[in-house]
Formats: C-alpha cells, sequence, structure tokens
C-alpha cells in the first residue's frame, strides 16, 4: 500500500471543502472495498478523509417533498441497520432481502450504504494491475473481452469493458425506484433517479457514476409501494455463501386480484450497472400472473442480452431466474 495522508471530517461542510482541495483524495467510510482496492495497488489516493462520523446514518419516514410517505435511509448508515430497521423490513423486504443477501455479516457490520452503491467491479483484470484494463487504466484495453469472461456481462457491454457491477444492495434500489441524495461542496443538495446514477461502460469505463467530483452520497430515498406483500430477491451464484453473483432478480409486483397493475424487475450480474428489466414489466402489465406470462416475459427481457465467449449460460439462468422470482414474489416467498 502506497503512503496516504489521514484526515478526520467533523462534518459535511469540512468533508467536501477538503475533498475540493485535494482532487486525489478520497472519502473513507466503512472502507470494506476502497482499502483492498488500495492494497492491491488498484486505487492510489494521496488522502482518506474519514466520514464515518458525520450524523447521516438515520432511517426515517420521509415528511415532505416528492417521495413524502417513503423512507429516507442515511448514506452513512451501516448495512445491517438497514436491513434489520423496522421500516425498511415492513415496507420494503426486499430491501432487506438483497442487503442479507451480499457478503457476510462482518462485512455488512462496517459496509455504508453510500459505500455500497460505491463498490467497484470484481472483474479479475481490474484487480490485477500486471493486466490491461480500461477501467483501472483507460487506453490500455479490456482483457476479459477475448479472456475469460465467465462473471461478465451479457447487457450493455463495450469493446472497451465488459465488467459486471457487484451490488446486491443496489439491485433491490433499482427495483424500488429509489432516489440519491448528493451533496457537492458547492450548491444545494441534488437528487439523482437510481437508473441515472451507475453508468454503462460504453468509452469510458472508468466512471461508474454520474456523480461530479468531490460528491458525497448523503441519503438514499425509497418511494412509497405496494410491493410490499409481493417482492422478492433471487441471487443464483456458484456457492450457497459470500459469492456474488451469476445473476440476480429483484421483483416488485402489485396485484388486483391475480392481475398484474404494476411490475418492478431488475437484474444483478448482467451488467455495468443494475438493468432494470424494463421489457418484461412493461409485458407484465395488465395481465394475469400466470407461468404463461411469467415465461413470456423472462423471454422477451433475455432475448436482447449478447452473451460473450464463456458466459452464454447466463441467457438461460436469466430468463429461469425471473420466472423463478416471480413465482416467489407472487407468492409471498413460498415456493
Amino acid at each position: 500500500m502506497r503512503p496516504f495522508q489521514y484526515t478526520r471530517a467533523q462534518d459535511v461542510p469540512t468533508a467536501l471543502k477538503r475533498r475540493e482541495a485535494n482532487p486525489n483524495a478520497q472519502f473513507l467510510a466503512g472502507g470494506t472495498n476502497l482499502l483492498d482496492l488500495m492494497k492491491e495497488d488498484v486505487e492510489r489516493p494521496d488522502e482518506l478523509i474519514d466520514i464515518s462520523r458525520l450524523s447521516l446514518s438515520q432511517i426515517k419516514t420521509i415528511a415532505s417533498g416528492p417521495n413524502a410517505g417513503g423512507v429516507s435511509i442515511g448514506g452513512l448508515g451501516k448495512n445491517t441497520d438497514a436491513a434489520n430497521h423496522p421500516l425498511v423490513r415492513q415496507n420494503y423486504p426486499l430491501l432487506s432481502q438483497a442487503i442479507l443477501a451480499g457478503a457476510s455479516g462482518q462485512l455488512r457490520n462496517m459496509a455504508t450504504n453510500g459505500g455500497n452503491l460505491l463498490q467497484r467491479t470484481r472483474c479479475p483484470y481490474f484487480y490485477d494491475v500486471s493486466m490491461p484494463c480500461n477501467k483501472r487504466a483507460p487506453g490500455t484495453g479490456c482483457g476479459a473481452l477475448e479472456g475469460i469472461n465467465r462473471m461478465h456481462a451479457i447487457f450493455g457491454w463495450s469493446e472497451q469493458c465488459v465488467a459486471v457491477y457487484p451490488s446486491d444492495m443496489a439491485v433491490a434500489l433499482a427495483a424500488l425506484d429509489a432516489v440519491v441524495k448528493v451533496q457537492g461542496a458547492e450548491g444545494p443538495e441534488r437528487a439523482i433517479p437510481f437508473a441515472d446514477f451507475h453508468r454503462l461502460p460504453e468509452s469510458t469505463p472508468e466512471k461508474d457514476t454520474n456523480l461530479n467530483a468531490g460528491e458525497l452520497i448523503t441519503a438514499l430515498e425509497l418511494p412509497k409501494n405496494q410491493f410490499a406483500a409481493h417482492s422478492y430477491y433471487l441471487k443464483v451464484r456458484d456457492r450457497a455463501s459470500y459469492a456474488f453473483a451469476l445473476v440476480s432478480v429483484a421483483v416488485g409486483l402489485e396485484l388486483n386480484k391475480n392481475r398484474i397493475t404494476r411490475a418492478r424487475i431488475a437484474l444483478g450480474g448482467v451488467a455495468h450497472k443494475p438493468w432494470r428489466a424494463y421489457r418484461a414489466e412493461e409485458l407484465l402489465v395488465g395481465k394475469e400472473a400466470t407461468e404463461v406470462h411469467f415465461v413470456a416475459a423472462a423471454a422477451a427481457e433475455m432475448a436482447e442480452a449478447k452473451p460473450l465467449a464463456h458466459n452464454g449460460f447466463k441467457v438461460e439462468l436469466g430468463r429461469r431466474s425471473i420466472v423463478r422470482a416471480l413465482h416467489m414474489a407472487l407468492n409471498e416467498g413460498k415456493s
């Protein structure tokens, strides 16, 4: 690990000003991903600004504004606290399931909600500094494109990058139409719809999000919805625990008797960002919640997949996983 300066911020304005003064500094919260990247010489900040003690951890009902009646989750709250909070468990069980499907209890006790969204890909070519990687070193090429790409993208990839985004929590947030509140050193706090927060690689794979330089995630807002009774997070992986998803599916359904009035589906493990299954959602709305319609919606979504040399299995796996997750959501988590 390279030498760095350590600074502890006492409040949000101080943290933001310090980051503005040093473009090569990074915020340090839980550190569960950043410190690993520093040890591997992937990230090389010359200063860490410790924001872990800032008062941005509250979970509360939103009293006013466009998401009134929903829930606000502090950006510096721990994943464990978010997963187990009564407001989340009762109203957004999909989010609780997704958080608990990720990592170990020890990591969830350290990892922050904002930091979870900012974790970087686990692509082995990104972590290995001896290999070409446009995300780590723009212009060097993508080692995974013609290399071993079993774990990589089948949607939205470009010739510059085929890496996938690793967070489970973010897949649920995508399905829940979350909003990310961020604050920079200049200007008022702004709100980013979750669909616009992460980026596809295109020609700039080094840019994971649409955050401006030095902005800090202050909170996540969950709009009020009626998905609680019919939602499910399905994670398919190589082993039963502590593994990243081959494919994951977050589903939320609103029903009038057995007719689907609203559907939200997001996929993980298949793209550079949480992948919203808009085609499948559109086909399901107004339909009866039946096997036939589930299969048709899943097939329509996966028809646009573009697998690489070693991950063609993800297309069929994704199709089956969407159908399975829809059934689990319909049956309130029961097989």
